[in-house]
């Protein structure tokens, strides 16, 4: 498998007044394509800030991040921005969607940076919610409807754009049992498509997905294994 991700002596620090914040400490490994890689940690263990650095929403204070081989740590924000939107595909606990815009225009927004016309942006947005199980709700804006239909509008985004990797922030935190095993579900057949999945979660249940888990404390990698009891696999 080739790595789609390379970490190198990742170190990130925040500064407050004259004292020095370290977040991550010397954090170093690979992701493969295709790989499922469930990210945990409690809070505090530096999760969340690593995922910062993965999604290229932040830079590292030191070491290098190789991403789809290009080393993405010193780029500056306009750079960072562009990759961004090429490379990575978010989900969010939160959805992040437009309330004034319908689902068709949300998932379309990312093409819009690249300039993808107005005719194939429509076209591959419809798609996208097919894949989800939602074209049926294309011209329905947000508050018309369910948290999980909503979710499924946020996946549809974040594939529109056919990112290198997908990167869910707790995606399922706002949602009941039930509509957390649909989205995980969509989710497992993401990663049976060939996408790189990764997914930043505190709840074992939701974890239990992933075919590697990765934990997080005090700003070090604690553990990194194999799953071989990976919910995907036993489908």
């Amino acid at each position: 498998m080739n790595s789609i991700i390379e970490l190198k002596s990742i170190n990130k620090s925040y500064f407050m007044a004259r004292m020095e914040l370290k977040v991550l400490r010397d954090i170093s490994l690979e992701i493969n394509k295709n790989e499922y890689v469930a990210l945990m940690g409690p809070s505090g263990s530096g999760k969340s800030t690593l995922m910062n650095v993965l999604g290229c929403l932040d830079s590292p204070t030191s070491g290098n991040y190789i991403l789809n081989n290009k080393d993405v740590s010193k780029m500056p924000d306009d750079e960072l921005a562009e990759v961004r939107n090429k490379e990575i595909g978010f989900v969010f606990q939160q959805f992040n969607l437009l309330p004034r815009l319908t689902a068709a225009e949300n998932v379309a927004l990312p093409l819009i940076y690249n300039g993808t016309s107005r005719k194939e942006r429509t076209e591959l947005a419809l798609e996208m919610l097919d894949k989800v199980g939602l074209s049926d709700r294309s011209h329905h804006k947000p508050n018309e409807l369910s948290g999980g239909q909503n979710q499924r509008v946020a996946i549809a985004r974040a594939l529109v754009n056919n990112p290198s990797i997908i990167l869910a922030d707790e995606p399922t935190g706002n949602l009941d049992s039930k509509t957390s095993i649909e989205i995980m579900e969509i989710f497992d057949k993401i990663h049976r498509d060939g996408n790189t999945l990764i997914l930043v979660t505190h709840e074992e249940d939701i974890a239990a997905h992933g075919q590697r888990i990765i934990r997080l404390k005090d700003g070090v990698i604690e553990s990194d294994h194999k799953n071989e009891k990976s919910l995907v696999g036993s489908r």
